[in-house]
């Protein structure tokens, strides 16, 4: 893609979200850029949360890994139905009748303190961390198409995107957030269904032709039922319910969005849009990774090395101008819509968790988030950076990877928690939350030797989360019955 058109087209793309994001802004204080609030319509809100949930990992991805794992990621999307039913049935009215800022005051109310502060920590850490591998995603693109042309260096144009990022949130927060994820998920549904369309048209497949070419193609098989294979229908199915438990409703970047509906009955009406939308947009997706294998093939294009390269490759090389514009539009948006999401839910939850700003004065309150803001965005910065001398994976796997060990403790709180009424030592909570992870970690390693050949997959969360559970129990203590008082 000519350098000159990509810079035009990102110029007007953030041009829109700084526009929005000075409307969106006005009269807003600290409270605004917590909860917008509480008066986001659920429709918007579950549109945007699309962009959100989706991110250029999805975009670049689980296309290209399709060559890898065929259609294998959708046991996963399948799960996700159930995870997104038991947040909408449970946690969501949990949160609502608690009337909380930060989802992870649930902990202090049933454990105390130290508990609170450990899961609000590993949410930081999982946030932060898979965040920021997800703009990895996007700022790796831009280089590509705009910034090697300008002769800017990748650290310097990263710091760039952030910059970006920072400037249309810094006001208005998750109200501006609403509003430009819903945009931006527009550009990345038209983008994946128009390149779709232009593919379709290059091969000379007519729809018809086009669903009997995915449906033939060896990558399209879907249920793997071998026991010791990674993607065994099982072990991808129950991963997938808890990936999306733990991604999404404990996680204080998605539920921030939901407590900003105006009651539990349109943030339900939210989820369930949202996970019906979701599901067939992940559809799409794996489409799409047919259609660029089977167009690479047919060309007689070399295979990049990394299957995350295959789609950026094909599409600003070898599909014609207006998929490289709808790429570059779609990955744009699909990573920004994550990566500013999240900005703004560990500025709150910091904020909330860590700073007690909800019992400060407003102009203290807002020179901390100021504060908080800023240095999230500089930690983005240096996560990307080590990121890219340490990855070897495809990004969707190093992004469940991550979620696998930092996840599961969460898990295992909220969970432990929901399950039993045993009161825990508090103290001894983020000595049992360090240590899972760790045990997850060397089990992980050394599964094949132990257990005949199994290997874990995504479903270390499951073993992080238990193992959490287990040493919650062993701290715990039977809840004592109160005897009746004698009359």
């Amino acid at each position: 893609m000519n350098t000159t058109v990509a810079l035009v087209i990102l110029v007007a793309y953030f041009g829109m979200l700084i526009a929005v994001s000075f409307y969106t802004a006005r009269g807003a204080d600290t409270t605004t850029f917590f909860t917008a609030n509480r008066q986001s319509p659920w429709w918007l809100v579950a549109f945007g949360m699309i962009g959100t949930s989706l991110s250029g990992v999805t975009f670049i991805s689980v296309p290209g890994a399709v060559g890898k794992i065929g259609f294998s990621y959708f046991q996963v999307v399948l799960g996700y139905i159930i995870g997104y039913l038991v947040i909408g049935t449970v946690l969501m009215p949990l949160y609502y009748r608690l009337n909380l800022i930060s989802i992870y005051g649930y902990l202090e109310n049933r454990f105390g303190f130290w508990s609170y502060k450990t899961g609000a920590g590993f949410f930081l850490l999982a946030r932060t961390v898979g965040s920021a591998v997800r703009l990895y995603v996007a700022a790796g693109v831009l280089q590509i198409a705009l910034f090697n042309g300008l002769g800017i260096p990748f650290e310097v144009s990263v710091l760039i995107t952030i910059g970006l990022i920072w400037i249309y949130t810094f006001k208005g927060g998750v109200k501006t957030i609403i509003l430009t994820d819903s945009l931006q998920t527009i550009f990345l549904i038209t983008a994946v269904v128009l390149t779709i369309v232009l593919i379709s048209q290059q091969l000379g497949l007519s729809f018809g032709q086009l669903v009997q070419t995915v449906r033939d193609d060896p990558n399209s098989q879907i249920f793997f039922w071998d026991k010791n294979d990674p993607k065994n229908f099982y072990k991808q199915f129950i991963s997938g319910i808890f990936i999306a438990i733990v991604m999404t409703g404990l996680d204080q970047d998605l539920m921030q969005k939901n407590l900003t509906c105006k009651n539990i009955g349109e943030a339900q009406k939210n989820m369930f849009w949202f996970t019906t939308t979701l599901v067939f947009v992940n559809f799409l997706f794996l489409s799409l990774g047919i259609l660029l294998y089977v167009f690479a093939k047919r060309e007689g294009i070399a295979l990049p090395e990394r299957t995350d390269d295959l789609y950026p490759l094909l599409a600003l090389n070898n599909l014609g101008l207006v998929v490289a514009i709808t790429f570059l539009l779609g990955i744009t948006a699909a990573t920004y819509a994550s990566a500013d999401s999240a900005l703004t839910a560990l500025t709150t939850s910091f904020c909330v968790d860590f700073m007690n700003v909800e019992n400060r004065p407003e102009a203290e309150r807002s020179r901390i988030k100021h504060i908080v803001h800023i240095g999230f965005s500089l930690l983005f910065y240096v996560v990307i950076l080590v990121f890219r001398q340490v990855n070897s994976k495809e990004v969707i796997t190093a992004v469940f990877d991550i979620a696998g060990y930092t996840y599961g403790p969460l898990l295992g709180l909220y969970a432990f928690g929901m399950f039993n009424k045993r009161p825990v030592m508090d103290r001894a909570v983020p000595f049992i939350c360090v240590a899972s992870p760790i045990l997850t970690y060397i089990v992980n390693e050394n599964s094949a030797t132990w257990f005949g050949g199994y290997q874990f997959g995504f479903e270390r969360l499951l073993l992080n989360g238990l193992i959490t559970y287990v040493g919650l129990w062993a701290v715990s203590k039977p809840v004592v019955k109160q005897e009746p008082v004698a009359a």
